[in-house]
């Protein structure tokens, strides 16, 4: 008589007890960035031995759940059309990456907080890729400036979306006005300048 099958139900066990526990991580951490491990576990319905045989810190399980939220992010900006005229794309773009920096903002508080910032920055930095392809077509095609890196037009608006995020979080920015100001701006800081002796240009 064969012993009891007691292995694959523990490990079904540890994966629900995971998908809880970040499950409940996500939701305590967007509404405070400073959610404790203790809430976590409270939200997840498991004790916080359980969570810590999972994630042995809180900074491990901040990890874990800024590496979710960016797939998350991905799947969000993939469906983004950066087809078509690079302007308008940009647009759509930046609209689309406002609404992942408003939604995971608080996770992105608390990541920044626990992680080191390289760590941070490599995950940002795969948003950032849909951007540089936008803007190294769109100088290509002549509808973006030249004149300026590509590198530093990118780090600008990776640097106004996160601006933008802070004065919504302080109060002083609504999200909807957030994404206006930060779309009418970095469409106006990536088009090209005025020639010289046109009006605004060099030399008038």
């Amino acid at each position: 008589m064969s012993p009891p099958a007691t292995t694959p139900p523990r490990r079904a066990d540890a994966r629900r007890n995971v998908a809880a526990i970040l499950d409940a991580a996500q939701e305590c951490l967007i509404r405070d960035p400073e959610a404790t491990v203790a809430q976590i576990a409270q939200a997840a319905g498991v004790g916080r031995v359980t969570l810590y045989g999972h994630f042995a810190t809180r900074t491990e399980l901040v990890d874990a759940v800024f590496e979710r939220v960016t797939a998350q992010a991905d799947t969000m900006l993939a469906a983004t059309d950066v087809s078509g005229d690079p302007m308008a794309a940009l647009a759509r773009l930046v609209t689309a990456n406002w609404q992942v920096v408003h939604r995971f903002r608080a996770v992105l508080a608390a990541a920044e907080r626990e992680l080191p910032p390289a760590r941070v920055r490599g995950h940002n930095d795969r948003h950032l890729r849909r951007l540089t392809a936008l803007l190294a077509r769109g100088r290509a095609e002549g509808a973006f400036r030249t004149d300026l890196p590509e590198q530093w037009l990118a780090t600008t608006a990776y640097t106004l979306m996160h601006a933008a995020a802070h004065e919504c979080a302080a109060g002083r920015l609504d999200p909807v006005g957030a994404g206006v100001a930060l779309t009418a701006t970095l469409t106006a800081a990536f088009a090209p300048p005025p020639p010289p002796g046109a009006p605004g240009g060099h030399g008038t």
